[in-house]
């Protein structure tokens, strides 16, 4: 005996499996009908912007997440010739020719590192199961042992607090 499922309302499946464009995170386009009864239903949203927050020092302004640069923290500064590698109390920032990402500190699951010959590669993981990897070149295997040593310090003291 077959059954119709003419009344019930059927939503598509989405994914890369049905989608090679999907991208996780990004909602599906809404259709038409469903726009105007979602803007139909909502009401006005009043805005509150929250107060500043005094600081507590001098009367100085502290934002959130600026972290007071310590003279003798460790930093890696890794370049070559079309990127770098960054980390420092703001986090872990990645440049290849013309373009740059910036990961916080907050933002960051877990950092990984590997080394093959004179390459360094840096791998960022986020919470949602992304990651993303850079590699600079070492102009001799010296520099790539310090480079490794420096980041070495950097994690074990910005990624633990």
């Amino acid at each position: 005996m077959e059954q119709r499922m003419e009344n019930e309302k059927v939503t598509p499946v989405t994914g890369a499996g049905f989608d090679p464009a999907h991208i996780p995170g990004l909602t599906a386009p809404v259709r038409e009908s469903e726009a105007e009864e979602a803007t139909e239903a909502e009401e006005p949203a009043q805005e509150v912007t929250p107060e500043p927050e005094e600081a507590e020092e001098e009367g100085e302004e502290v934002e959130a997440g600026d972290v007071e640069p310590d003279a003798d923290a460790p930093v890696l500064e890794a370049k070559d010739r079309r990127g770098s590698i960054t980390v420092d109390a703001q986090g872990v920032r990645f440049t290849l020719d013309d373009q740059e990402a910036d990961f916080t500190w907050d933002e960051i699951s877990a950092v990984e590192f590997g080394t093959t010959r004179k390459r360094l590669t840096v791998t960022v993981h986020m919470p949602n199961s992304r990651w993303f990897p850079n590699d600079v070149e070492a102009p001799d295997k010296a520099r790539l042992a310090e480079w490794t040593d420096q980041l070495d310090k950097a994690l074990d003291r910005y990624f633990e607090e």
